[in-house]
């Protein structure tokens, strides 16, 4: 992972990205990727990441030559057992 070095950071812009990070429960380096990120319009939201994650799982879950899967069936099934 590349290593990042700002010079001259201002004093003011550095304690609040301190203060935000103790508030956040984060790292000041963690807050500060945070903050890059959103400033860069490249934030995930946590809402979006925790979808991808379950599609990500279900993705693997779901046998490769399945075209379709009928939920309810499939959750009918599962209380019968």
């Amino acid at each position: 992972m590349p290593l990042l070095q700002v010079r001259d950071f201002p004093d003011d812009v550095y304690d609040e990205i301190i203060f935000e990070a103790r508030r956040q429960n984060r790292t000041i380096a963690q807050q500060t990727i945070i903050l890059i990120k959103k400033g860069l319009g490249a934030e995930v939201s946590n809402k979006e990441r925790r979808r991808v994650a379950v599609e990500r799982s279900f993705a693997r879950n779901v046998p490769q030559n399945a075209k379709s899967v009928d939920y309810i069936q499939f959750i009918r099934e599962d209380r019968e057992r």
